[in-house]
This record gives C-alpha cells, sequence and structure tokens, in this order.
C-alpha cells in the first residue's frame, strides 16, 4: 500500500531514502556536468579518430549497461552500430560474470565498458582480449578499480565516474537516476567524437540545464497536485503500469521506466511501442486487469481485503500534438475498457533534452513510489 501521507513529506522521504535515490534523482543535471569534465580531462574532447567505427559493443552488468546501450542505440538512430554485449554466468555477482568478443571483432572496432562498480573480473579480461584483436578499449568506472589498471594496461582510455560521497554508503542500485548520468555522459561525448550520434558539449549541456528543471518540479518539497512525478506515483499505487511509448526516443524511456519500477519499487510493469502496443494489448485490456472486470462490490469488507489489481495505462511520448499518432487510438481502447490513463510529454527541444526529461520525471516517479511503498 502507498502512503501518500509520505509523498508530501520532505523529511519523511529522506530518512527513508537508504539508498540516495532521491539525491541521484536531484542531482543527475550535477552529474552530467561532472561527467563531462571528467570526459574532458580523459581526453575525449581532443580524440581525432581516423573515422567512424565499424561496430561499437558496449559490455557491462546488469540494468546500467542495458539502458546505456539501448539509449545509445536509440540516439545512433537506424543503422545503428551499437549492440550490448550480453554476459554468461551461474550469479549476478561480480565475480561470476563472464563476457566474450564475437569472432569478427578488429582494429576497426569499439568496446564500451560501463559499470557502475568496476571489480568484475570478467570486464578487465573482456579488456585485455579486446586489446590482443587490436580493437580500442574505452572503459567508465570508479576511478583506482582493478578496470582502470586493466584497461590502462590494455592502452585504452579510462574516463572515471562521476560519484557522489553517499554512492558508497549503499550497494548502487542499477538503476538508480545518478547511475545513469554518469555511466552515459561520457559515451555521448565520445561517439560524438566518433561520428556515431550528434552530442557536441552544448548539447549536453543544455540536458543538464534541462535535469535541473525537471529536479526543481519534481523534487520532495513539491506538493503532490503540482508533482507530475508525486502524481504519476499516486496514480501507480496498486496498479499494474502498462507503459505505452510512441516515438523515437520515449522507447528507451519507457523501457527503463519499467526496468526500474521492477527493480526500485518491486512493481511489475509491461511495455510496448504504438501503434503496435494495441494490438499486443488488447486482450490483457479486456481481461480480468481491466477495471470493468471486477466492478465494486458493495458487500466486500474494504478492511480486511486488499483492493484488486487493476491496469493503468503510462503513455509516453515525444512527438508534438497534430502529427501522425496513435494516441487517440491508445485513449479510445484504454478507456473502451475503463482503464485509467497517464500521459507524460516533453517540452519542445532536441532529442536528447525530450528524452533526458521522459527518463527524469519517470525515475523520480519510481522513487517516489519505492520511498511510500515501504514506509
Amino acid at each position: 500500500m502507498l502512503d501518500e501521507t509520505l509523498l508530501d513529506s520532505p523529511e519523511g522521504l529522506a530518512e527513508a531514502d537508504h539508498r540516495g535515490l532521491l539525491r541521484g534523482a536531484a542531482e543527475a543535471g550535477a552529474r552530467v556536468r561532472t561527467a563531462a569534465r571528467h570526459s574532458a580531462e580523459a581526453g575525449v574532447d581532443d580524440l581525432k579518430p581516423d573515422g567512424r567505427p565499424r561496430a561499437v559493443l558496449i559490455a557491462g552488468p546488469g540494468a546500467a549497461a542495458t539502458h546505456t546501450a539501448d539509449l545509445l542505440g536509440t540516439l545512433a538512430g537506424a543503422g545503428s552500430p551499437v549492440t550490448r554485449l550480453a554476459p554468461t554466468g551461474v550469479a549476478p555477482a561480480a565475480g561470476a560474470l563472464r563476457w566474450e568478443l564475437p569472432g569478427w571483432v578488429g582494429s576497426v572496432d569499439l568496446l564500451l565498458i560501463a559499470t557502475p562498480d568496476g571489480t568484475e573480473p570478467g570486464l578487465s579480461l573482456l579488456a585485455e582480449q579486446a586489446y590482443r584483436r587490436g580493437c580500442t578499449v574505452v572503459a567508465v568506472a570508479p576511478g583506482r578499480s582493478p578496470l582502470a589498471d586493466a584497461v590502462g594496461g590494455s592502452h585504452g582510455l579510462f574516463v572515471p565516474m562521476a560519484t557522489a560521497p553517499y554512492d558508497q554508503d549503499e550497494p548502487l542500485a542499477a538503476s538508480a537516476p545518478g547511475v545513469l548520468w554518469a555511466l552515459l555522459t561520457p559515451l555521448l561525448a565520445l561517439l560524438d567524437r566518433t561520428g556515431v550520434l550528434a552530442a557536441p558539449p552544448d548539447a549536453l549541456g543544455r540536458v543538464a540545464d534541462r535535469l535541473d528543471r525537471i529536479a526543481e518540479r519534481c523534487g520532495p518539497a513539491i506538493a503532490t497536485y503540482s508533482n507530475p512525478a508525486k502524481t504519476l506515483a499516486a496514480e501507480l499505487a496498486d496498479a499494474l503500469p502498462i507503459v505505452w511509448t510512441e516515438g523515437t526516443s520515449a522507447g528507451p524511456a519507457g523501457r527503463r521506466f519499467a526496468a526500474a519500477l521492477a527493480e526500485l519499487s518491486g512493481t511489475p510493469a509491461v511495455v510496448a511501442e504504438l501503434p503496435e502496443a494495441l494490438a499486443a494489448h488488447s486482450a490483457l485490456l479486456a481481461g480480468p486487469l481491466a477495471a470493468s472486470a471486477d466492478p465494486e462490490d458493495f458487500f466486500r469488507d474494504r478492511v480486511e481485503e486488499p483492493p484488486a489489481l487493476h491496469a493503468r495505462v503510462v503513455l509516453l511520448r515525444d512527438r508534438p500534438i497534430g502529427g501522425l499518432t496513435a494516441a487517440p487510438g491508445a485513449r479510445d481502447l484504454a478507456l473502451s475498457h475503463d482503464t485509467p490513463i497517464s500521459e507524460l510529454e516533453p517540452e519542445p527541444g532536441g532529442e536528447l533534452e525530450t528524452l533526458a526529461e521522459l527518463i527524469a520525471i519517470t525515475d523520480f516517479a519510481a522513487v517516489y513510489l519505492a520511498l511510500a511503498s515501504r514506509a
């Protein structure tokens, strides 16, 4: 059950936030600026590559690497050379994971390693394997980690991850807001230099500014009625989120939101892109999860029996209203089954900025739901 009174208690939220999730979300803009400075100090801005890499391979543990690869591949556009290397192993522990390069990898390819840990032996072995193949290696991880030594020994480029002192207080969640931007920003700067995507320094500055504005709108001191993240968290209480996305940038934002809900608050969610989502989820909305499938029983014991779980559609869009859109069909389908719908659409701006806004609001919402549900 969601404690809605906690949502409007900044002191209570701070006391419940043992993992620093709210601070990570609020400081996302600062993380972008710090990470951009770290990448510049590491020499990324001075790189003069011979050309665009044939393939960009991304390796790292868990959701952090998955989200980073998803975002970079989306921003690189059609025909993207970005591929994530999935690990193998018997457990998700750092020492149990292993990564292998495809047999075709060579000197015209680029390996990116992104991890908030840096102690994984499998990643150090991967850097050595890439060096033997002549593949360029760039890693973002905490400074003074074993991975930093391995990358240096492989003549690769190491960028220290932008961290905060409280990151060391508790184990970092892979979906934590601060982790994403600390890992993603240096890789955006690097792939801009190599011509894979467009993320010049001024664009990263606008992303940081947009994240700061979202933090002001969604911070713990802002009341629920005027706070889009708190409102979304309250709407998703005791609901199964059905996340529908429309537009290129909204896709990875929706997938990250579903992963963050699962990891941070234990809330299951399903996600799909419009217009295919309408066919994929029509049977789901017509089934027992629809609000109309279980009308309120007057004789139900409201104290002893928990409310039935019903679906709620969350529509994330990055297309302007008035363009070619499946949003009206999505609203009609949801409402025809008495399923409520929440909508988020970013303010106008560049692709990086609109993507950052969708991620920031949903990150805050996932954190609020996690904190208020555990009270």
